[in-house]
């Protein structure tokens, strides 16, 4: 499998400006430049690029791991935030919020980290890519159902 993203830059680093298209037709000819990535002009960014990449790639991952240990994902929710600091990317930070009927809290944080590691954006990154995960489990209280949440990692 091969994936492709283009993109169009004119003018000098500072005050140029680009366009990046993915093969997909998804993003097509989104706008970029030095003022979206380093304030908050309207555009997107390579760091924010990678973040939804890296996103979406773990809770994949994650996701068929529970699959495989027997499991059942009814929701994952993750963020990604990518780290830039003096001109390089220096760590990935991966937040996810799982609920996954009767999983064991032990059996979730050995799947999580599993993923986390074995997540082929996280493989592709040479950087430290950390992990906070939360286990939301359903408590039956007087008919309610209420969402408490473990920190796990």
């Amino acid at each position: 499998m091969k994936r492709s993203s283009t993109v169009v830059w004119q003018g000098s680093g500072k005050d140029g400006s680009g366009q990046v298209s993915m093969q997909s037709g998804l993003l097509k000819d989104a706008r970029f430049a030095y003022a979206t990535r380093f304030s908050n002009d309207e555009g997107t960014n390579p760091e924010e690029l990678i973040a939804a990449a890296h996103a979406s790639c773990f809770s994949m991952k994650l996701s068929f791991m529970i699959q495989e240990a027997g499991f059942n994902t009814e929701e994952l929710r993750t963020k990604c935030t990518i780290v830039f600091e003096n001109g390089s990317i220096t760590e990935s930070q991966l937040e996810v919020e799982a609920k996954i009927p009767q999983i064991a809290g032990d059996r979730f944080k050995q799947i999580v980290e599993q993923a986390r590691t074995d997540c082929p954006v996280s493989r592709a990154l040479n950087v430290n890519v950390t992990l906070k995960a939360n286990l939301l489990t359903s408590q039956e209280q007087k008919g309610q159902s209420i969402l408490f949440s473990h920190i796990l990692i």
